[in-house]
């Protein structure tokens, strides 16, 4: 049965990453190149490349990732390589294929932003199942590795310098709108990878512990973890509850408590994946 369920998510992997690439050639194909706008990072480069040569753009793609590939197959394993091998595959195949479809508009703030949206859909598909169509991010790591830099800085450094490589190609107009493209795009990644409905970690330290777990229990129909704690200052023994929220519910949470216990210590943050206990159960009223 085990064997069956991974077999299963390997499929379900593998058709996930064909959409990705179906609809990030898409975005590219229909709005971004025909209007000599760029997306960020490897793509960036073979669309460039592309330009200058007159060669399709799907040889690039594969082309100018390899080398970042194979990085990626000594960095991170072979589960991620052969997802990243795939997803560029496809976006190749697919890139030719939407080749000879015209642009659908020849306005570049609509082609940016649409373009944006689309191609933003489609890397956060990849990513979300484990591909990637960016050697960038594979360089990023390797240097954050050795540096004090992060690896969103090193993007965003090797970024402005694809994006300045595109003003000089396609003029600086071009460029602007494809930071426009870029933008937009980075912000509909982080909302397909994290989804609409994104979660949040709560902890909260009070002496009404039990009281506030109850209510967390009975109006947002969440579990509760109870952790034993002891005040640095004051030596007395707490009981610190976590748990994990939705954003939409952050205010009905932070009223429960204040109906319990005003002076309640509480920090809530972040969080980018959710596996297991019962955070899908929906609220009991």
């Amino acid at each position: 049965m085990a064997k069956k369920n991974r077999i299963l998510q390997q499929i379900k992997r593998y058709i996930i990453l064909l959409i990705g690439s179906i609809i990030y050639a898409a975005g590219l194909e229909i709005f971004l190149v025909p209007n000599n706008i760029i997306d960020g990072g490897v793509v960036g480069i073979a669309i460039m490349a592309s330009h200058l040569t007159h060669l399709p753009l799907g040889v690039f793609l594969i082309v100018v990732n390899m080398p970042f590939v194979y990085l990626g197959y000594k960095q991170i394993g072979m589960t991620f390589t052969l997802s990243t091998i795939f997803a560029i595959v496809s976006l190749s195949y697919w890139s030719n294929i939407f080749l000879p479809i015209p642009g659908l508009t020849n306005d570049l703030f609509l082609a940016s932003v649409f373009g944006g949206i689309i191609i933003g859909i489609g890397v956060g598909l990849i990513v979300r199942y484990g591909g990637s169509l960016d050697g960038t991010e594979i360089v990023a790591i390797l240097v954050d590795q050795r540096t004090s830099f992060s690896v969103g800085e090193i993007i965003l450094v090797i970024n402005l310098f694809i994006l300045s490589a595109a003003g000089l190609v396609f003029g600086w107009d071009r460029a602007m709108y494809s930071l426009v493209a870029y933008f937009i795009a980075s912000k509909v990644i982080d909302i397909t990878i994290e989804g609409l409905d994104e979660s949040k970690a709560a902890i909260v330290v009070s002496d009404y512990g039990e009281a506030i777990s109850d209510a967390i229990r009975a109006r947002l129909g969440r579990s509760v973890t109870v952790l034993h704690g002891e005040g640095g200052y004051t030596g007395n023994t707490k009981n610190i509850l976590y748990v994990v929220i939705t954003r939409l519910e952050i205010s009905k949470f932070k009223s429960l408590i204040e109906d319990i216990d005003e002076n309640a210590f509480v920090t809530i943050n972040d969080v980018h994946d959710v596996m297991g206990g019962s955070f899908k159960k929906k609220a009991i009223h």
